[in-house]
């Protein structure tokens, strides 16, 4: 892990970390999965899983937060970032998911998580996910006219399935009003294979775009990089330009219709 991407673990520890909340602007960056990290108070902060899975896409997004923190950066923006691992709670899912705690992900059971009770269930709501909404909710109600971007990576290959061709996908539910230029304008980037609700669709209800952008009526789009790309510095910072130069004409595009 990069220095990045460990920048919620060296902080003392909180379930949300809000940079940059001070910056004034429409664009609001978001980073769901932005870290592995297990709070001590949940099993001892061991999920149960091994090192290698904790290092892998079912734990968090690899090289996300980099990619946010550093496109929330260049358009003058607020980034809120989660501090703990999607096998503690997933901040992308409804509550009543029945994937919000996962026990099953990717060939991996998740001892932590199987038989989980009622109550362990509420506590990590309580002390994670809903701090996480609370602070997307208050940031993004500060304008009228907030955009929100969430930042996410995904892994070239689930274990037993064909390879990913893309490098990068954006995920819509019905509001496409940003999206579908963007997805436009990527296309147009030489070389990059770019997917539209690709690797998978883009609505879940309940869902942290759900929830905070399409319920208030806010242009959004969830962006998906595949992680190979963007597991060093420089990775982080070739997506982070890219998304950081097309956002705003994207914008445009989507305002002049």
């Amino acid at each position: 892990m990069n220095q990045m991407e460990s920048i919620a673990q060296n902080l003392s520890w909180s379930p949300v970390h809000v940079l940059g909340g001070e910056r004034v602007s429409r664009w609001l960056v978001v980073c769901d999965h932005a870290t592995n990290y297990v709070p001590d108070w949940v099993n001892g902060g061991d999920i149960g899983v091994s090192n290698e899975d904790m290092a892998r896409h079912i734990a968090y997004d690899v090289g996300a937060a980099g990619v946010a923190i550093r496109l929330a950066e260049r358009l003058g923006a607020p980034a809120i970032l989660s501090n703990f691992s999607r096998l503690v709670i997933d901040p992308n899912r409804g509550e009543d998911d029945p994937t919000l705690v996962m026990q099953l992900y990717d060939g991996s059971l998740i001892p932590a998580n199987r038989g989980i009770s009622d109550r362990d269930v509420q506590a990590r709501l309580d002390r994670c996910y809903r701090p996480y909404h609370a602070s997307v909710a208050e940031i993004s109600g500060r304008r009228e006219d907030t955009i929100i971007v969430s930042v996410h990576s995904f892994t070239p290959r689930f274990r037993g399935r064909a390879l990913r061709p893309w490098h990068a996908g954006l995920l819509f539910a019905d509001d496409e009003r940003l999206s579908r230029p963007l997805v436009d304008l990527l296309r147009e980037e030489p070389g990059l294979v770019v997917g539209a609700n690709e690797p998978y669709s883009g609505h879940l209800k309940g869902d942290t775009i759900d929830r905070h952008a399409i319920a208030k009526g806010r242009q959004n789009t969830l962006i998906e990089v595949r992680n190979d790309l963007v597991t060093n510095d420089s990775g982080q910072v070739e997506w982070a330009d890219r998304f950081a130069r097309l956002l705003p004409l994207a914008l445009e595009r989507a305002e002049a219709i």
